[in-house]
């Protein structure tokens, strides 16, 4: 990664594409988990579109493992020349009143690479998932405190939330099923999927403010937007509330299908009675 992140970034995104549309070819696993996803998501599509969705979805996967290599090891200087960052006078206004808030995204490609420039312009702490590998864990944590003011394991829930209640901003994607957690089946593109409630509870315990973080590549330029914070959040209801969480991140994918980390299994866990859709 120390040495992809080196590359022209032209390269990179030739490189990239090759590689994600190999990766197709050789992981049977994945790509019939994506095609899977994109069959219940878009269900409007014709089978053509979708084979078509998929395939660039590919593409953008490995095109997004040189925007990781970068993020974490490598200079983001190309990206800030060609990046238009959207809503963050709103979003200072929230943290003059001394209020935090926390940004809620989904598991795109671009994840990494918009986290970094983002933080060119906020002071964003981070969440993720303890890695079991030594090496693993060392690298991501080094890679995202390169420009993260604080980064807290999905177990460090008190952490978090005292940075939230000290008026820090916390980012997270909410949007993958994580086994062991407080979840509800809410829908995502019409499908119940299990969904935690950590939104919620944030919101609940620490009076955050709760924005979606849009973010996507559009050539070789990158578009970051914060939205609105979402009205009436948090309510009495969790399963309400990670209904709207999913909503907003449904409509993030929306913006850039391919560019969504789809061969996640995210309907792996279904209500009782209902049949997985994965083979």
């Amino acid at each position: 990664m120390w040495l992809a992140a080196r590359l022209p970034w032209r390269l990179q995104r030739w490189l990239g594409s090759g590689i994600g549309a190999l990766a197709m070819r050789l992981s049977a696993d994945r790509r019939e988990a994506a095609r899977t996803n994109l069959r219940l998501c878009f269900p409007e599509m014709d089978e053509r579109a979708r084979e078509a969705l998929l395939r660039d979805s590919f593409r953008d996967l490995g095109i997004g493992l040189f925007e990781f290599a970068r993020a974490w090891w490598g200079s983001v200087a190309p990206m800030r020349r060609t990046v238009r960052i959207e809503g963050v006078e709103a979003i200072e206004a929230i943290r003059a009143q001394g209020r935090g808030v926390l940004l809620v995204s989904g598991h795109f490609m671009t994840l990494e690479i918009c986290g970094r420039l983002m933080c060119d312009r906020l002071p964003l702490a981070g969440m993720y998932r303890r890695h079991r590998g030594p090496v693993m864990e060392w690298a991501v944590k080094r890679g995202r405190l390169r420009y993260a003011t604080a980064m807290f394991a999905n177990a460090e829930l008190r952490p978090a939330m005292r940075h939230l209640k000290q008026g820090g901003m916390l980012w997270y994607a909410p949007d993958q099923d994580m086994r062991g957690k407080e979840t509800v089946f809410a829908p995502f593109f019409g499908v119940p999927a299990a969904t935690i409630t950590a939104t919620h509870q944030f919101a609940r315990l620490t009076g955050c403010a709760v924005v979606p973080f849009h973010h996507r590549r559009e050539g070789a330029d990158y578009v970051l937007r914060l939205g609105a914070p979402l009205e009436d959040f948090p309510s009495a209801d969790p399963t309400l509330d990670s209904t709207r969480v999913n909503g907003a991140i449904e409509a993030m994918v929306r913006e850039a299908p391919s560019q969504y980390l789809w061969i996640h299994r995210r309907f792996k866990r279904r209500p009782e009675g209902v049949a997985p859709p994965y083979r």
